[in-house]
């Protein structure tokens, strides 16, 4: 359900909201998962008047840690719909969360929700800055798409297209699709046109095979990746064969030029996150 609302994938994702939500009734933390996903999915698709509606319905639920997570989407969604009030009342309590754990993952995060409310430059220059090395990319693609719209309003066409174009790749690279064609557009809206990156690779290789050359491609060996996928080494050895083949190399140090390690694929990717 995460999955295809941050893809943007509409249809999708809504067939998947329905399922979850009959499955869960009309409370709990699945229904809350339901509302921030939808609130993702729509500030993706630039629908922030449901994005609004879907961010406020996560948070009044009160889950401590699905509310944490619907907050961004709360203040861009309100920020976009002249909805001040609303998005100063997130962003306090947002800030209130991250101050309070200190994480620079958050701190970076309510950086961007605080020059969405402000529009103050130096915002955004702290949001990029503190998320520069965030294992979480979503929201250090994020950092810079927001900083690129906020330039390209202000008239900063030069400043703009560097951020517009790292928050495209960096999203078109983790199949981000949605936010990608905001950032797309953005950067059309200047003149320019994206670059298609490496997006073939996602197509030509199966889900498994993604997720181990991206683990080959640290420098995980083939029993290290077997380990942690809970497969046979050999089994690891076919796969990679297979994904030399579709890649048209022989070689780990060649897989290394075709493939970015992913979200999660490094040490400690998995243990920063949004403070609850």
């Amino acid at each position: 359900m995460q999955l295809a609302a941050m893809r943007g994938r509409r249809e999708e994702a809504l067939r998947l909201f329905e399922e979850v939500t009959a499955e869960a009734g009309v409370g709990g933390q699945l229904v809350a998962n339901v509302h921030w996903a939808s609130a993702v999915l729509h500030n993706g698709l630039a629908d922030y008047r449901t994005a609004l509606a879907q961010a406020r319905r996560a948070v009044e639920l009160d889950d401590l840690f699905i509310a944490g997570f619907s907050l961004p989407e709360l203040v861009e969604a309100a920020v976009r719909c002249g909805e001040q009030d609303t998005a100063a009342g997130a962003l306090d309590d947002l800030a209130d969360r991250t101050e309070a754990s200190g994480t620079t993952t958050g701190l970076g995060v309510a950086a961007y929700a605080r020059g969405l409310v402000t529009g103050t430059e130096e915002h955004y220059r702290q949001a990029v800055d503190l998320l520069a090395d965030s294992p979480l990319l979503p929201y250090r693609a994020r950092a810079h798409l927001l900083y690129g719209e906020w330039l390209r309003r202000a008239g900063r066409r030069r400043d703009c297209r560097p951020h517009l174009r790292s928050a495209h790749e960096l999203f078109a690279q983790a199949g981000i699709e949605a936010f990608a064609r905001r950032a797309a557009g953005e950067l059309r809206a200047t003149g320019e046109q994206a670059r298609t990156r490496s997006g073939h690779v996602r197509d030509a290789l199966t889900a498994q095979e993604l997720h181990i050359a991206r683990l080959v491609a640290t420098g995980a060996t083939s029993g290290e990746v077997a380990a942690r996928l809970y497969i046979s080494p050999r089994t690891v050895e076919a796969h990679l064969r297979n994904i030399f083949r579709k890649l048209g190399i022989s070689s780990r140090r060649q897989l290394r030029e075709h493939v970015e390690p992913g979200p999660g694929t490094r040490p400690g990717a998995l243990g920063e996150a949004l403070p609850t």
